[in-house]
């Protein structure tokens, strides 16, 4: 894949003191590579680092009192795919849980299924569950004659604590069109119904679909993948490290125009409100700062990469999504990234009754 020229509205990398930070990551194998020739591919090693060994992240702060905090890792790359920044342990696999929703998208692309627009967006999306997802996601399925009992993701309410709201008091009760998944599964449904591969067990790990996202994976993100679970939805999920995430994404903005993984890329970016919903950060961020990939994931896991090919990837070792906001800013405070969005994004207060007396705020 050709890299993408820099994108002049996004600053260049930012001259701090974070450029010097060690790593001991390899070089990146070619971008490209395929099959055997991607034999070289770093094998992680999954030997956990224990949480008091992680950095604060960010800390929990309520009338002045530091109450609590949230350790994890972030990796930072340069805009050539080099590590630039280090925090904690990014060599030892996590789970990256939603955030791996480009490539499942990508692999169906490679499969065969056509998508392109906001259907495209709404297969990598974790959805809010708004009425413009559920209606896209019927119509999906109504297009490729699927029944929406063929969904195997567990039947939930919308994801966005509104939209969740107002479903229930219309007398909504939990469905499969409703999980935030339910966009990803259709498209999984609809190119096994195109190729003529098994529905009923289109999420068993040895299906050609499944194996096919192992490899887009795998290579996205210039490494094995280190161990195979059960994500929420009942998908294959892959573990990567966090300097494997990043790669994946840094390489789905730099992939060629028309490459499946451009393609992703460029229909989340358009479509930010498919890929999440409208009072959603990664639609916020998406959608205000022109270029940006983002993508969030469960047991907070962010990924993002700017245009110009710089990217990075965080886990709160906790699994606190409270202090994604904070992170999530500071690091784009970090690469020079100017934007009221990401105020808003950073803003996560704590209450005192009906006042605001505290904050969740990053420490790095």
């Amino acid at each position: 894949m050709s890299a993408a020229p820099a994108d002049p509205s996004i600053p260049a990398s930012s001259s701090s003191s974070s450029a010097s930070w060690p790593s001991s990551v390899p070089p990146v194998p070619p971008e490209g590579a395929t099959g055997e020739a991607r034999q070289g591919l770093r094998g992680p090693q999954p030997v956990r680092t224990t949480p008091r060994d992680l950095p604060v992240l960010a800390e929990v702060v309520r009338s002045g009192f530091v109450e609590g905090h949230h350790r994890g890792s972030l990796v930072v790359l340069a805009a050539d795919g080099s590590v630039e920044r280090v925090l904690g342990d990014v060599d030892t696999p996590v789970f990256p849980r939603s955030s791996n929703k480009p490539m499942q998208a990508a692999g169906v692309l490679r499969a065969g299924l056509d998508l392109a627009g906001e259907r495209l967006a709404l297969a990598a999306a974790s959805h809010s569950g708004e009425t413009f997802h559920l209606d896209l996601v019927r119509k999906m399925l109504d297009e490729h004659g699927l029944s929406a009992e063929l969904l195997q993701c567990p039947p939930d309410l919308p994801l966005d604590p509104v939209e969740a709201e107002t479903y229930l008091a219309a007398g909504g009760v939990r469905d499969k069109i409703t999980m935030n998944c339910s966009g990803k599964h259709a498209a999984m449904l609809a190119v096994c119904a195109q190729r003529g591969w098994p529905l009923e067990s289109y999420l068993d790990p040895g299906h050609p679909l499944q194996q096919l996202i192992h490899t887009v994976v795998e290579e996205a993100a210039g490494e094995r993948v280190a161990a195979v679970g059960t994500d929420g939805c009942g998908a294959p999920l892959m573990a990567l490290t966090l300097t494997g995430l990043a790669r994946a994404f840094r390489s789905f903005v730099v992939a060629a125009p028309g490459s499946a993984e451009r393609r992703v890329a460029d229909a989340m970016r358009t479509h930010p409100e498919y890929v999440a919903g409208t009072r959603r950060p990664d639609t916020w961020l998406m959608r205000e700062v022109p270029g940006v990939l983002s993508k969030m994931g469960a047991e907070a896991v962010q990924a993002v990469a700017l245009p110009d090919g710089r990217a990075f990837a965080f886990k709160i070792d906790d699994g606190g999504g409270r202090a994604l906001g904070p992170v999530l800013a500071r690091t784009l405070t970090g690469l020079g990234l100017d934007a009221p969005v990401v105020s808003r994004i950073g803003h996560a207060p704590l209450m005192g009754g009906s006042t605001e007396v505290g904050e969740i705020r990053a420490t790095f």
